[in-house]
């Protein structure tokens, strides 16, 4: 379980099929074998580590071809940045919202706008979650904690922050490309009840 609050941008080392190696600034004797590591908003294990001379820790994950194939992780490059975010423990201030680290689906950025300070960014989602993306409701991208200023049809627009900007990967995001979206989990489980209650009445 996360939060949506980006702890450090990592980078990725290796790329050897379903296994992604990639360095963090996370103290290698701080991550445990097996330990949760949102990787771009996707909960991946920690299967390796070990510690860099000048600094943090190198961490390996085994990805199964189900996750390359929904999430961007199939497109994953040498060098590429990587949103990175530990597992929450109950003892860590909730400051986003409840992000499972189970990726929906993949959204397409449709344009990128200054907006005063802060970037407005416009995404497409797939039809079938549409109705899953709320205003003023909650998403994550790429494992960042948002919240969505409007909504129309398929596509949702969000602003980003300058601190959000800086510290995660978003100030390198542009129009056309892709991201992994995880709708708001409270938002999944009302529209489940909805359409049970449907069923019933039917």
């Amino acid at each position: 379980m996360f939060t949506g609050l980006i702890s450090d941008v990592g980078q990725v080392e290796e790329v050897d099929g379903g296994r992604i190696r990639l360095r963090c600034g996370y103290e290698a004797s701080s991550i445990p074998i097996g330990a949760s590591i949102a990787c771009d908003g996707c909960c991946l294990t920690a299967t390796e580590v070990s510690s860099v001379e000048s600094g943090g820790a190198l961490f390996s994950v085994d990805v199964s071809n189900e996750t390359l194939s929904r999430t961007t992780l199939g497109g994953w490059q040498l060098g590429q940045a990587v949103n990175l975010e530990r597992s929450l423990t109950l003892k860590d201030e909730l400051g986003g919202h409840i992000v499972t680290g189970h990726v929906d689906a993949i959204a397409a950025i449709v344009s990128r706008e200054a907006d005063g300070d802060s970037v407005r960014f416009r995404f497409e989602c797939p039809e079938d979650l549409a109705h899953l993306v709320a205003a003023k409701g909650s998403v994550a991208l790429d494992g960042t904690s948002l919240t969505v200023n409007d909504v129309e049809g398929r596509t949702f627009g969000v602003n980003i922050i300058p601190h959000t900007l800086e510290v995660t990967t978003w100030g390198r995001k542009e129009a056309g490309g892709r991201v992994n979206l995880e709708v708001d989990l409270l938002a999944r489980y009302v529209a489940r009840i909805s359409e049970a209650l449907q069923r019933g009445s039917a």
